[in-house]
Formats: C-alpha cells, structure tokens, sequence
C-alpha cells in the first residue's frame, strides 16, 4: 500500500530538515511525501530541495493558508492513503508508517498518539494525546484523534471532499468529523506516531485553544445538531488537561 504524506510548509527553515529526515528514515518502502509550501522567504524550499529524494515532490506557490494548500494535497496525492504533517512535526519513529499501513489493511481511517514536544533536539515532551478508541458518542464526549495521526484511504477522502476555508483554526476538527460521521471501519492504533512541536495557533495559549473550541463547537452544530453550548465544548478542555506532563 503507497502513503501519501502531505507537509503543508511556510518560512520553515528552522524544522522542515527534521521533518523531512523523518519521513525519509520511515522503513515503509512504498511511500510518497507531498511538499505544498507557501511561497516561503526563507530557506525552506532550498533545503527541502536539498534531499534530491525521488519520494519527494514539492509544489512552492502563493495560497490562502493552511487549509488551502492542505486541499492541494488531497488533490494530488498519489497514494492508496494519505495524512498530513506539519513542516515543524517529525514522525515518532522509522515505523510509524508501517504501523499506519498495516492498520489500513483492514480499515479506511486510522489514527494514534502522538508526543507534544519543546523541540525536535531534546525532544522534552510536555503533553502525551492518547487518541483512545472511537465510540458512537466519542465527539458528543470532547474527544478527538490526534489529527497529525489521522490516515484515511483514497476512497474516504474522495467522499469526505476538501477542508472548509471558513475556519481559521479549526477546518482539521471539522475534517475529521465529517469523515468519521460515516460508516467507515476506524482503527485505533495505540503507539506514539508523532513528535508534534507546540506553538502553532491552536496550541499558542488560552485565545487560540478558545478559538479553536469554539469553531470546533460550530462543526458539531452543523453536522451534529448540537446546542449553542454542548457538553463536549467542556469535556474538550478537560482531555487537555489531563494530557500534561511535568517538565
């Protein structure tokens, strides 16, 4: 089975090399990584460039963010599966893949865990999501995969469409909603997929996860008839909270 991994990237230079050294390390020998980059100023196409991978395909255009340029991917993806990685993210381990590919062959969605860490350096972890198994009512109950770890097959992301430019931060809840609204066999897979990197948006303080929730809450209102407030608007918290570690 071909994986497809779409990395969106924008003024990157700082973290694309790590990113990009982990997909290559992945000892899954039938995979495709997708580079949509914004038009970077700095040095992130040039080094991404640099690897001279023919796994490697990169697109460097002007778009209207992140959302957009993670629509380019899903129409030009070239694999039987495809999910995405943050140009600051890097994959757990040289199995992450594989462990992704063989959740597929008996499912059309899968997801993990993931690490949230300081730097890709010292790898300090600051939060573990355990995604945890999905349920009927997992959404009405504040829960998310970690959508870093979320892989789908071609079918499902044809059906799904692309993600909704109308959200600033939350059009990946909204994503995975709508995915898994359906009736699709969804495996959880409990390993450590991902080494996410804190400070993007939504996870940029108390404004950006509030922003979040709430745009997250107006998914649900759409797809789920929820309430002005819901149940899950507080639960959401809640599982954050226990995601913390000491550091």
């Amino acid at each position: 089975m071909k994986i497809s991994v779409v990395m969106v990237s924008f003024n990157s230079e700082k973290t694309i090399g790590f990113a990009i050294e982990s997909f290559l390390a992945q000892n899954h020998p039938d995979k495709e990584l997708l580079i949509i980059d914004g038009a970077s100023k700095d040095r992130t196409v040039e080094i991404a460039r640099s690897f001279q991978s023919d796994a490697i395909r990169i697109i460097s255009e002007p778009d209207l963010g992140i959302y957009d340029a993670m629509n380019k991917g899903l129409r030009l993806f070239q694999g039987d599966a495809v999910g995405f990685i943050g140009s600051d993210d890097t994959f757990h381990s040289p199995d992450s893949i594989s462990l992704l590919s063989a959740g597929l062959e008996n499912a059309d969605i899968v997801y993990g865990d993931l690490h949230m860490v300081r730097d890709h350096i010292e790898k300090k972890i600051v939060r573990v999501w355990e995604s945890g198994a999905f349920h009927s009512r997992s959404f009405r109950r504040g829960w998310m995969p970690a959508h870093a770890t979320f892989y789908i097959r071609r079918a499902v992301a044809e059906a799904t469409g692309e993600f909704d430019l109308s959200y600033d931060i939350g059009s990946d809840y909204d994503y995975v909603l709508r995915a898994m609204l359906k009736p699709y066999r969804v495996r959880y897979i409990p390993e450590i997929l991902i080494d996410f990197q804190l400070g993007g948006t939504s996870s940029n303080g108390l404004a950006g996860a509030l922003h979040q929730n709430l745009e997250c809450l107006r998914a649900r209102q759409r797809y789920m008839g929820a309430p002005m407030i819901d149940m899950a608007f507080f639960l959401k918290w809640a599982r954050k909270l226990t995601q913390f570690r000491l550091v």
